[in-house]
């Protein structure tokens, strides 16, 4: 089963409860914590020994969570981190985030954009594009940046679902595809 798929009843669960308790951005933060430690490689050699019982790893993780002052833990946190671990869903934290994110940012009346570029996108490029985007889609615009040098050149826009494929990879792609027949 795919990792967004298993992660998704854990993203909705925590974005539902984090509106109930008006938490959004304190949950925001907890998922960041937890999705840096879980992804980090000491850690997630941790999680993979066999040897380390779920106990054990859960009393790691809840003490590292709980010396994070700014984290404001709480017990709701705690639990929320038992049941991944006792779930055995740990690895499903980046996708647990990304669709929290997206959650958080249609409650909040923005829309998460990712846009992969081959180089870096300068400054008065970013406003242009955010302009068009928002233009676009109705909604104000938080872009995220990433370099993807494969793509030859242009962009590749993503947002939830939808794709806009701008890319010289891209074109080249449905050129191939088109002369396949």
């Amino acid at each position: 089963m795919e990792l967004a798929t298993l992660a998704r009843p854990y993203a909705e669960a925590v974005f539902e409860l984090a509106v109930e308790s008006n938490s959004l951005s304190q949950w925001a933060d907890t998922l960041s914590f937890l999705n840096a430690v879980v992804t980090d490689s000491k850690f997630s050699a941790l999680v993979r020994n066999p040897s380390v019982d779920k106990n054990a790893l859960c009393e790691i993780l809840l003490e590292l969570c709980k010396e994070q002052a700014e984290l404001n833990f709480n017990e709701e946190a705690e639990n929320f981190v038992k049941l991944l671990i006792n779930n055995d869903r740990l690895s499903v934290m980046p996708s647990l985030i990304k669709q929290f994110e997206k959650l958080k940012a249609e409650h909040e009346g923005y829309l998460k954009v990712e846009v992969i570029s081959t180089y870096a996108v300068k400054t008065p490029q970013k406003k242009e594009l955010t302009e068009a985007l928002e233009k676009r889609f109705g909604k104000k615009v938080e872009l995220e940046v990433n370099i993807d040098r494969s793509l030859m050149g242009g962009w590749l826009i993503r947002t939830g679902d939808q794709v806009i494929d701008l890319s010289v990879l891209g074109r080249f792609q449905h050129l191939a595809s088109d002369l396949r027949g």
